[in-house]
């Protein structure tokens, strides 16, 4: 198994996630099949009982995995379906590690970061990168292995020094480490700091890794003597140091690698170059092309296959609820808030009740003025909620999550869920569906 290793220095948020994807997406396109693994060093088991105001959306997998939101770039950069033993999370090793001690495992031995841990990690990346995750059989030619964090972070460091022992056993020519680094500006001058970087690397190789590339998040293209100066201070080639500059959408990137050859410096780091082709890229330049080009609007996953481009409005619904309070009318709420001129409403996931009235007079609008509406998780339930009570006239129809005692529960807590855990006890990913009823509504649109 080939290895390519993408870490972050100098700030978080620099884009691994997008550098990473753009990388699988680049040596797929010279014929090699390629998995990934996001490696989150927080101390969650998962992301699933992290506020998105703290860590960003959950994506979910098929297996019903809550994993951090990069693992749903590499889905839709790489076209490959993960598994949520695809996100390696401190609280997962350590749990591991705890349950082995429990049962004995270590016979006796005193239970320690270094070997412990650190071999822990090694097993469980070895174990990941070989399982198929494109549809073929067999493990994967290279795996893209994303470190999250800083590089110095206190809780990233059994991990760095897990890779280190990773690098080295399986040698030179299966591994391959990306250093990305922020390249800024300060002053009126306009000068591009390379001062930060040379610290990251500095740090890095103090650990006993060393970057055989160099990916410089910038907003503007490189100077040249900008990377000359890299290169003197941070020991990487010239022709290793990449620029992924600002550009106007993240299809972009793959394209700005291929075209700095960064698939050949990493060929040949992992002694790949007689192997792979040249890479293919004329449908992904067409679809990075297109989405430049496009001027009407759309949400954003369809726009690109019908050539809209999303304009999107952001409602808050407690805003709904304030209107809804001044005024017995849905008129006023419409011209506060700018729904009159949606050609679509979307009302996505959440907890509590907090905004939940809001949100019903969101779904009421959409139902009584035939507006396209998309519910999601919560929102599907607002939707039911909703029709419950101005349709069916059910007066007091809601969820038992709102209302326990509710005499018309209409929407329930499932069997395998918990009221007093949060954590992977919700009926997530792609699951079978039975229906009872052959002849019902939902059978007529999904039995094909």
């Amino acid at each position: 198994m080939k290895y390519v290793l993408i870490s972050g220095g100098v700030v978080s948020g620099l884009g691994k996630g997008v550098t990473a994807s753009s990388i699988g997406v680049v040596l797929k396109a010279c014929g090699l099949r390629v998995t990934s693994i996001k490696i989150d060093p927080y101390l969650n088991i998962d992301a699933g009982t992290m506020s998105p105001f703290e860590h960003g959306e959950v994506f979910v997998l098929d297996d019903g995995g809550e994993v951090d939101l990069d693992l749903g770039n590499y889905e839709r950069f790489l076209d490959v379906t993960l598994t949520k033993d695809n996100n390696i999370t401190t609280g997962k090793i350590y749990q591991s590690v705890l349950e082995k001690e429990r049962r004995g495992d270590y016979l006796g031995k005193t239970v320690q970061v270094v070997p412990h841990i650190t071999d822990a990690i090694k097993d469980w990346v070895q174990s990941v990168a070989a399982i198929p995750v494109d549809g073929q059989e067999g493990p994967a030619d290279v795996c893209v292995i994303e470190l999250g964090g800083t590089v110095g972070d206190i809780e990233s460091m059994p991990f760095i020094e897990a890779l280190r022992q990773l690098s080295f056993s399986v040698g030179p020519d299966n591994f391959c480490l990306i250093h990305v680094s922020l390249i800024p500006v300060l002053g009126v001058v306009g000068e591009q700091k390379t001062k930060p970087t040379q610290h990251s690397v500095r740090e890095l190789r103090a650990l006993g890794l060393t970057p055989h590339l160099l990916a410089c998040r910038s907003a503007e293209p490189l100077l040249q003597n900008t990377k000359d100066k890299l290169s003197q201070f941070c020991h990487v080639p010239v022709e290793n140091i990449l620029n992924i500059h600002d550009v106007p959408n993240i299809w972009h990137i793959p394209l700005l690698l291929r075209n700095q050859n960064a698939h050949h410096s990493i060929l040949q780091q992992l002694n790949l170059l007689e192997k792979a082709t040249s890479p293919a890229l004329q449908q992904w330049t067409k679809m990075a092309e297109t989405y430049d080009n496009i001027t009407d609007s759309a949400l954003l996953h369809a726009c690109v296959a019908l050539s809209l481009r999303p304009s999107i409005d952001w409602i808050a619904a407690s805003d709904l609820e304030d209107d809804s309070a001044k005024s017995s009318h849905t008129h006023s709420l419409l011209e506060n808030c700018h729904l009159q001129r949606a050609n679509c409403v979307l009302v996505p996931g959440g907890f509590g009740d907090r905004g939940v009235k809001g949100m019903m007079l969101a779904a009421k609008y959409a139902r009584e003025n035939n507006v396209p509406y998309l519910g999601i998780c919560l929102g599907m339930q607002i939707s039911v909620i909703e029709f419950a009570r101005s349709v069916l006239g059910l007066e007091r129809a809601n969820s038992v999550e709102f209302d326990a005692q509710t005499p018309n529960p209409v929407v329930i807590f499932m069997p395998e869920g918990s009221r007093t855990h949060m954590g992977s006890t919700m009926r997530l990913g792609s699951r079978r569906t039975l229906l009872q009823t052959p002849d019902c509504i939902t059978s007529k649109l999904y039995v094909k």
